[in-house]
């Protein structure tokens, strides 16, 4: 694709030459000719200078590189755009493989694409320009909306229901029994029936080996827009709102209700039963055992406000340094009361 026309349908700003060939993607310390790369960035404005590639794409403010540069007021979201128009996919063909099981009962949708070795139950709907990899299994009663993506060895279990446009990555588990187990009087565990739904609305895309549990009663529910990552737990019950992200390993107990534009960084573990309001922040291997105010950036466990943990690691630092002094101030004074305390 000609540089010129690749800046027009992303809505950026040419400077330099449009005329040359643009065929990929790539890194800006790995880009060469041919290639378009990025800086979103700052950290890493000096590659601008050694950056053997075609063409960047840059901020308004960016400095001027050694190649063309395409001007954007959101690097990255130019960049994703380019990745897509540049990549070549190849859809599968429409139909239904020999090699699945789809139920009598089952309706699938037009345009829809069924790999080998898909297991679809009684009463299911499949809606039109679905795309199922091999081994997904989808149970009895569930919905999966228009233009969703099942990749290969999904679960989705019987009666959940899936928005348009959602994403399941690989081995993803959707609608799993909730973790709920009664005490018996000789110490055993009696298990909790858990016949409630999964709801997934449109365009939420979740991540491969991630697990969203159905409860007992009620319904667990991811809302419109939320991108949950690889190895995430959802647990019976709880809500995740708008557009909110939980990265990798982010755990969330029973019935806790997740705001809207809400950012679980890496390892984040929130308690059930409480609330994270909108906007909120919570930085890596944060542990959340209470419910946290719209709008905070909190740290650390338990949570407490990311200014505050910065501080506090700080000072952890200098524990060894600050005990040893502590000892040489109790012994200072220790001398300095017993000369006081010593009869003339």
């Amino acid at each position: 694709m000609k540089l010129r026309e690749l800046s027009e349908r992303l809505g950026c700003r040419l400077e330099g030459d449009g005329d040359g060939d643009i065929q990929r993607v790539a890194a800006i310390e790995q880009a060469g000719p041919g290639d378009l790369t990025f800086l979103s960035n700052p950290r890493y404005a000096a590659a601008l200078e050694t950056t053997r590639a075609s063409a960047v794409i840059v901020s308004e403010e960016a400095p001027a590189a050694r190649c063309a540069m395409l001007r954007s007021r959101n690097p990255y979201l130019a960049f994703a755009r380019a990745v897509g128009l540049l990549t070549r996919t190849i859809a599968p063909p429409p139909g239904i493989h020999p090699l699945s099981a789809v139920a009598p009962s089952a309706v699938v949708g037009e345009g829809a694409s069924i790999a080998a070795f898909v297991s679809i139950d009684d009463e299911v709907t499949i809606g039109r320009d679905v795309v199922i990899g091999p081994h997904v299994s989808i149970g009895r009663g569930a919905t999966i909306g228009d233009g969703c993506r099942l990749h290969a060895g999904v679960s989705i279990r019987e009666g959940c229901i899936l928005g348009r446009r959602v994403v399941v990555q690989d081995g993803a588990v959707i609608g799993s029994d909730g973790f709920g187990f009664a005490k018996r009087e000789d110490g055993t565990y009696e298990k909790v029936p858990q016949p409630g739904l999964v709801v997934i609305e449109d365009d939420v895309e979740v991540g491969a080996n991630s697990t969203i549990d159905r409860p007992a009663v009620g319904e667990t529910r991811v809302c419109a827009g939320a991108k949950i990552d690889n190895l995430v737990q959802v647990a019976h019950g709880v809500r995740v709102g708008r557009n909110t992200l939980l990265c990798a390993q982010v755990g969330i107990a029973g019935s806790a209700t997740i705001g809207n534009d809400v950012v679980l960084a890496g390892q984040v573990g929130v308690a059930g039963h409480l609330e994270i309001g909108d906007r909120v922040t919570a930085s890596a291997q944060t542990g959340i055992p209470n419910s946290v105010e719209a709008g905070t950036v909190v740290s650390g466990y338990p949570a407490i406000p990311n200014r505050d943990w910065l501080k506090a690691s700080a000072v952890f630092r200098r524990l060894p340094e600050l005990k040893k002094s502590l000892h040489l101030l109790e012994a200072r004074l220790a001398a300095l009361e017993q000369r006081l305390t010593r009869p003339e």
